[in-house]
């Protein structure tokens, strides 16, 4: 561990001491499973994880994160939302992770105050300023806190730390919701999110460290890191096939590889 990460971490400590009781917004990713980590060290008992249910969260993902809090001791409370039921997140317009992440922050918030949490805090990380992240702006707006992207982390110090403290976090792949997989001004259905999570666990069964399936009508895109190419390549006979069994008729392997928001390079800075 580096002089500079060890500083990072001591910020960070302090910072959550200053809240004195803090809760969560946790999905059970690298980054907010690393927070509630620290937060546990440094407040014990006076952490809440806050966990949003819904049907665009990649299939698995509330089960880790619960066994994570049980792991930990941590107090979870679990929140369903009809994501599909928010204005504007059906005709996904640009800012749709705006209006999205203002009601679901919103309901982390309230049940955090029911609770007696006055402090509510994401995992949002300084690596997430470099792309158009509108749900940023939500979380600024309700008041919610980002300690990791205040005290300066970088998504790989985090691994670097989750690695050290042998959180099982530590190599999982970057997650996302499943409504980045679909292009700004494509209507996202049930249906189309159901395709993209059946499609990415195929690629999970592969082993792959990190993927996507983007969906452009159905077609098929394909984002993993360049150096497993192969491992897409040596199995498309069979990819495509099990893709075509959820709707898809085209399936493409994106040769520049997997980006984060990819989505977000189509857009124009007047969409944004």
């Amino acid at each position: 561990m580096t002089v500079e990460i060890d500083l990072k971490v001591k910020n960070l400590y302090a910072l959550l001491r200053s809240a004195g009781r803090i809760a969560i917004a946790f999905s059970g990713g690298v980054d907010s499973a690393y927070l509630l980590k620290a937060a546990r060290d440094v407040l014990g008992d006076d952490v809440l994880a806050v966990t949003i249910r819904s049907s665009v969260m990649p299939d698995g993902e509330n089960e880790e994160a619960s066994s994570f809090c049980r792991s930990l001791g941590v107090r979870q409370i679990v929140i369903d939302a009809d994501v599909f039921g928010i204005p504007g997140f059906i005709s996904n317009p640009p800012d749709r992770c705006y209006w999205c992440k203002k009601v679901l922050f919103a309901k982390i918030k309230e049940e955090a105050l029911k609770n007696g949490f006055a402090v509510v805090a994401d995992g949002s990380n300084s690596d997430d300023t470099k792309d158009y992240r509108p749900g940023a702006k939500a979380a600024e707006e309700l008041g919610i806190i980002s300690p990791l992207k205040e005290c300066g982390f970088t998504k790989n110090d985090i691994r670097i730390l989750s690695k050290a403290l042998g959180l099982p976090t530590w190599n999982k792949p970057s997650m996302a919701c499943l409504a980045s997989r679909f292009p700004y001004g494509e209507e996202i259905t049930p249906e189309g999110i159901r395709m993209v999570d059946s499609a990415e666990k195929v690629l999970k069964n592969l082993g792959l460290s990190q993927y996507r399936v983007r969906k452009f009508g159905k077609k098929a895109k394909i984002e993993v890191m360049p150096d497993e190419f192969p491992v897409v390549t040596g199995n498309f006979a069979k990819i495509t096939s099990e893709f075509m069994k959820f709707g898809f008729d085209d399936v493409i392997l994106d040769p520049k590889g997997y980006r984060t928001g990819s989505m977000n390079s189509l857009l124009t800075e007047v969409d944004k």
